[in-house]
């Protein structure tokens, strides 16, 4: 598929190569160069040092040896990519880009690639190697923990596993739920009745729950229990089989919480806990059970702990630079 053509200078990461790469006549040249060339604008503007020229379905690279090399394995993923049918925008080329230097042992067509979920017209898929190993601990254990900060689609990913499970019949409904800390949990206190004193709390998982399911199929879904949306504190006192659950916002759980939520656990069932450890409300006197609960639980088997950190957040550029900056201001000590 591709051709080195070495210029005969000196060997090494700095030596100037050309590289051709011929496309495959069943791959589309619009699909892989992108709308008005966007992913090749995106290729070059990554790729200053190497000179990029399209010709027919050739593709030449020229430029330092280590440079070409990046950029020829970068070509060869996102024809692969594009061959399967995989849609390629500037987002792709970045994310690939990101695995191919960070010397990642996964491919950026198999991350990337990875369909969980068709709906509504559209394919959730993980964006990220982080996302990908996240995913494939839902699949292959009970109880998965997804611990890492705002963006890195925790409980998104969760929720698309849960809608798979549902369609596939692996299990009978899903359970959702998180603490309403920010009201100490005493709902009665607030105005309005039980709906609206909990759905503030509960938006989030609404809102992804909508990304997912046929809007107009959500209140029947509701009401015969095949989805249900609630606070933890309803959750004491009840044997979940057959379901799918998950706990968003785990962090702002107390180590009891915790232990009441997973002792939830039926036969048949699977579980997500996901949260951010740097992000806790609880009152500075109570331990947050996301916090203790890996060493409580190092030792069982069918737990999966996954940690996601900026470099898998999906969301805005500059949320992963926001996170980082964070992380540097704790680990200072300045307060």
């Amino acid at each position: 598929m591709t051709q080195p053509t070495p210029d005969h200078r000196p060997a090494g990461a700095h030596a100037r190569i050309e590289h051709r790469i011929t496309v495959p006549t069943d791959v589309s040249m619009v699909e892989l160069l992108g709308r008005h060339d966007e992913v090749l604008r995106a290729i070059e503007s990554g790729f200053t040092t190497v000179d990029v020229h399209v010709r027919g379905n050739e593709v030449t690279l020229a430029g330092p040896a280590g440079d070409v090399a990046l950029v020829a394995r970068l070509v060869d993923e996102l024809v692969e990519m594009a061959a399967g049918g995989t849609p390629l925008t500037p987002d792709v080329v970045a994310r690939s880009v990101t695995m191919l230097a960070a010397g990642s042992t996964a491919r950026p067509a198999d991350v990337l690639t990875f369909n969980i979920l068709t709906t509504r017209g559209r394919t959730i898929r993980p964006k990220t190697e982080g996302q990908k190993e996240y995913v494939d601990a839902i699949d292959r254990h009970t109880v998965t923990f997804g611990i890492g900060p705002a963006g890195t689609g925790k409980t998104y990913l969760a929720m698309a596993k849960a809608v798979q499970a549902l369609q596939a019949r692996q299990v009978n409904r899903i359970v959702l739920t998180r603490p309403a800390v920010e009201a100490g949990e005493r709902l009665g206190f607030l105005p309005g009745t039980l709906s609206e004193k909990i759905d503030p709390y509960l938006r989030p998982l609404y809102d992804a729950l909508h990304d997912m399911v046929d809007p107009e199929s959500i209140p029947r879904l509701l009401e015969a229990g095949t989805i249900e949306v609630a606070p933890l504190a309803y959750m004491r006192g009840r044997t979940l089989n057959d379901s799918f659950i998950i706990l968003d916002e785990a962090q702002n759980t107390s180590v009891e919480q915790m232990k009441m939520f997973l002792t939830r656990l039926g036969f048949g069932s699977r579980v997500v806990v996901t949260g951010d450890v740097t992000q806790v409300d609880l009152p500075s006197n109570t331990t947050s059970g996301l916090r203790v609960v890996e060493k409580i639980l190092a030792d069982v088997d069918d737990v999966a702990f996954c940690r996601l950190s900026s470099s898998d957040v999906v969301r805005h550029r500059l949320v992963s630079d926001i996170i980082d900056a964070y992380a540097r201001w704790d680990r200072s000590g300045t307060r």
